[in-house]
């Protein structure tokens, strides 16, 4: 670079006219650019400074050979020698031997070249410089240390000899030592930076020669001021050394490669290409099938078309769902009929399930190696499945039992505990959804969860109270004697043994207690030898009215004070005697507490019409049990506790019921009837409904969302009297209707509104062999409704309160009966077949057509 202010000599050339100046330290004399070199010299006589005596001037000019004060020449050089005044003669300093170093910048501390551990060694021990003074002399003159601004000029006769191969214009002066390092010395080399594109030093020669180097690097130090290099270009341009792929060395410009071209990138480039092409083949190849390796409940569907996949689940999935399956609760062992729930296989849900390629390189992947499992769509009755539920835990549901002692005559044995259960209903419909998605084996049972209840009394209380109170009660009759002496009556063991009554306590223990109203059904007659017996009050109905009939106390003997006088007794051995005190025996319920119910008027009423004879004839007997019952304020009624069993015994006979779905017969059939008329006569009375459940498909004659159906000790029919005053049932029937009226005070008028039938269903179509059990059905549709009760005030009519009642019916399935065709005669051997004449014709089978 050249220097941008112009002059005349080369710093090359005011380096070797430089004068060194023994007596004046380098560092205090001022370079051209210090400002203290353009000012004048001080006036005066300069101050002495003491010479050696070798140097010493021994003419009159010693006084101005004594000022050595460098100024600037009018050439642009530094001298010594006041203006005007002869150059003083140099002295000659003692040379030292030339190294091949590069001399320091002198403005600036030299810089630091990256150093290797060997490097580092060397620097550490070189020696400090000596002084100039100390050097030895020689007829070689070697270089002296100083600034580039300190000039020394030999004398003409003095000047050092010059060899012929070393140029002659060249300083062979150095103010640092820099050792020459051959490129391949530093371990480390830094990258190009920008940096790089300031000046650099002169590339060294082939041939080191010291003093070529050293006139090298002085020249460098003297170009016009520019930044120093960094460590990593310094090196560069010391060295001349580069990285091994950098552009910048000439040995490899040409065979360099680019990055993408390396094989650490291509291969992993490569495999990445050959990955996309197979993921975009499978795609292509997979198209609109099924994904492969997709199981639908057991069934292969993978890799089929949708059509194919819709025809394999319809053959060898759908006939499992819809087959009948076994239920099994606890030990109660039950069928599930799904086509009677209208539960089925949606195929074409299914397969759009099942069908969609995944588009995830890694799903495809595994799809390679595992099966990807698809749940079935199931449809169905969500109605008609918690009717055939609901149906099989009347069989599971009972109640806790605790042990007991049971009576047959006078013979007494322990009963053992029973734990209560109850079908989880919930968890009975999951677990039927489950198994029939999972496409399970119809002959496997499914399982149904059942929630348990523990007894209060177990066996060894039971038998405690056998022991010390049963066996000894049974042991001898007990005579009764009146307080006049003259009327005795007596309670055998058969007696004793019906008047027994054993209850659980809250301890566990086992109660033994007797019955009164049993004491004085075994004493029978005799106890109205004692006396007159007591009336209870009761209500009669006339017409529209009601009215109470008084009660009557009578006389004799109390059968509850007898009861506890008798139970002391029967510990003691035979023979055992009571004596009985005669006296009033007052109505347990009197004519007072009758009039204090309130029960004055009739507040609703409910009439439904039947066709059956044989349901006419249950209809008729428990409405003669029901009719008179009394429920006072706060108590609940319940028909099923009311009546007890409904059996042959009790005069009723079989009609006609829904069982898991279907219309058939049972021995009480028919009390849905008397059900769905108290239900009315309670929703009209504005009483509280506990619980009731409407059949699980319409019945026409009933009216729609206000009926319930009864199944004895599990479907039960119970309403609450949550009104101040009592209600006494009245029950009226004929050959072909009942009619339920509720008799109290009225507190509300009721009105039913009905809502349109919304979420209509139709029936599905069974068929089933007309083997003797079939019972044709028409069907009929499904549908949700819902009846609003309004309570309105009686006096000023305005609405109090509604109250909404939601029913779902469940479709009615329609059933054909096929006749089936009769069995072949035995011994008759079936027809062979015609065998065809003539040539038969060839026919082409399409692909996936079944022949």
């Amino acid at each position: 670079m050249s220097d941008p202010t112009p002059r005349e000599e080369t710093p090359r050339e005011d380096q070797q006219r430089a004068d060194e100046t023994p007596d004046q330290p380098a560092e205090t004399a001022a370079t051209p650019e210090d400002p203290a070199a353009e000012r004048p010299a001080p006036q005066g006589p300069a101050p002495e400074d003491p010479a050696p005596a070798e140097t010493a001037p021994a003419d009159p000019a010693s006084a101005d050979a004594a000022d050595r004060t460098e100024r600037l020449q009018p050439d642009g050089t530094v001298g010594s020698a006041r203006p005007g005044s002869p150059a003083a003669p140099p002295a000659v300093s003692p040379q030292r031997p030339v190294a091949s170093v590069r001399p320091t910048p002198p403005s600036a501390p030299a810089p630091q070249l990256p150093l290797t551990p060997r490097r580092r060694a060397r620097d550490e021990d070189a020696p400090p410089p000596v002084p100039v003074e100390q050097l030895p002399t020689s007829e070689l003159a070697t270089p002296s240390t100083r600034t580039p601004s300190a000039r020394t000029t030999p004398a003409p006769d003095e000047r050092p000899p010059v060899r012929d191969e070393e140029p002659s214009d060249l300083e062979t002066t150095a103010e640092v030592p820099a050792a020459v390092v051959p490129r391949d010395v530093f371990d480390d080399v830094p990258p190009r930076s920008p940096a790089s594109a300031a000046p650099q030093p002169p590339d060294e020669p082939e041939r080191e020669d010291p003093t070529v180097v050293a006139a090298a690097s002085s020249a460098w130090a003297d170009s016009p001021a520019e930044p120093w290099p960094a460590s990593g270009t310094e090196h560069e341009a010391v060295t001349g050394d580069t990285t091994d792929d950098g552009p910048g060395d000439p040995e490899d410009a040409g065979t360099s490669r680019s990055w993408w071209r390396r094989p650490a990138v291509l291969a992993p480039v490569g495999l990445l290409v050959l990955l996309g092409v197979v993921y975009g083949a499978d795609l292509a190849v997979a198209g609109d099938d099924v994904p492969r390796n997709t199981v639908v409940a057991g069934v292969d569907v993978g890799g089929m078309s949708p059509a194919a996949a819709a025809d394999t689940l319809t053959a060898d999935l759908a006939p499992r769902v819809t087959a009948d399956h076994v239920l099994v609760a606890d030990d109660v062992q039950g069928t599930l009929s799904p086509a009677t729930a209208g539960i089925t296989l949606d195929v074409d849900a299914t397969v759009q399930a099942a069908s969609g390629q995944p588009l995830n390189p890694w799903t495809r992947v595994v799809s390679l190696f595992t099966d990807r499992e698809v749940e079935p769509v199931i449809t169905g009755d969500e109605t008609a499945l918690e009717a055939q539920l609901e149906q099989f835990a009347g069989q599971v549901d009972r109640a806790p039992s605790d042990a007991t002692i049971a009576l047959e005559g006078t013979e007494a044995s322990v009963v053992p505990a029973v734990t209560g259960r109850e079908l989880d209903r919930a968890g009975a419909a999951e677990a039927v959804t489950e198994a029939l998605a999972s496409g399970g084996d119809p002959a496997t049972p499914i399982d149904l969860p059942v929630e348990t209840t523990d007894v209060l009394v177990h066996e060894e209380q039971a038998q405690q109270a056998l022991d010390e109170t049963v066996t000894p009660a049974l042991s001898a009759p007990v005579t009764v004697v009146g307080d006049d002496g003259a009327t005795t009556a007596e309670i055998d063991e058969a007696g004793i043994a019906s008047a027994l009554v054993f209850t659980g306590q809250e301890d566990g223990t086992l109660a033994v207690t007797l019955d009164p109203a049993a004491l004085s059904t075994a004493l029978g007659d005799q106890l109205g030898e004692f006396g007159t017996p007591a009336v209870d009050a009761d209500f009669a109905v006339s017409g529209s009215s009601i009215s109470v009939v008084p009660s009557v106390d009578g006389t004799g003997i109390d059968p509850t004070a007898l009861a506890g006088q008798l139970l002391p007794v029967l510990a003691q051995p035979a023979p055992r005697q009571v004596t009985a005190s005669l006296g009033p025996v007052p109505a347990e319920f009197t004519t007072d507490e009758a009039n204090a119910l309130g029960v004055v008027e009739q507040i609703s009423t409910f009439t439904t019409n039947f066709t059956s004879q044989a349901s006419g004839t249950n209809i008729r007997v428990v409405a003669a049990e029901v009719d008179g019952a009394l429920i006072l304020p706060g108590e609940d009624f319940s028909l099923n506790g009311y009546t007890g069993p409904r059996g042959e015994a009790q005069g009723y006979v079989a009609a006609g019921v829904i069982n898991n779905g279907e219309f058939t017969q049972a021995v009480g059939g028919g009390i849905s009837q008397f059900a769905t008329t108290m239900f009315n006569a309670v929703f009209f009375a504005g009483l509280e409904d506990v619980f009731h459940k409407p059949h699980s498909y319409y019945i026409s004659r009933y009216p729609a969302g206000r009926e319930a159906t009864v199944y004895y000790d599990s479907i039960d029919l119970k309403w609450r009297n949550d009104s101040p005053t009592g209600v006494y049932v009245q029950t009226i029937w004929t050959s072909n209707s009942l009619t339920v009226t509720f008799w109290g005070t009225q507190r509300y008028d009721i009105e039913s509104i009905s809502s349109d039938r919304y979420n209509v269903r139709s029936p599905v179509v069974q068929e089933k062999p007309d083997d003797g059990s079939c019972s044709p059905q028409g069907g009929s549709n499904g549908f949700d409704i819902t009846v609003t009760r309004v309570f309105k005030d009686p006096a000023t009519g305005a609405q109090i309160r509604t109250e909404d009642f939601q029913t779902r019916y469940a479709a009615e399935p329609v059933i054909r009966c096929v006749p089936v065709a009769p069995p072949a005669p035995e011994g008759t051997a079936p027809a062979a077949p015609a065998q065809p004449t003539g040539r038969r014709p060839s026919r082409t089978v399409l692909p996936g057509v079944s022949t």
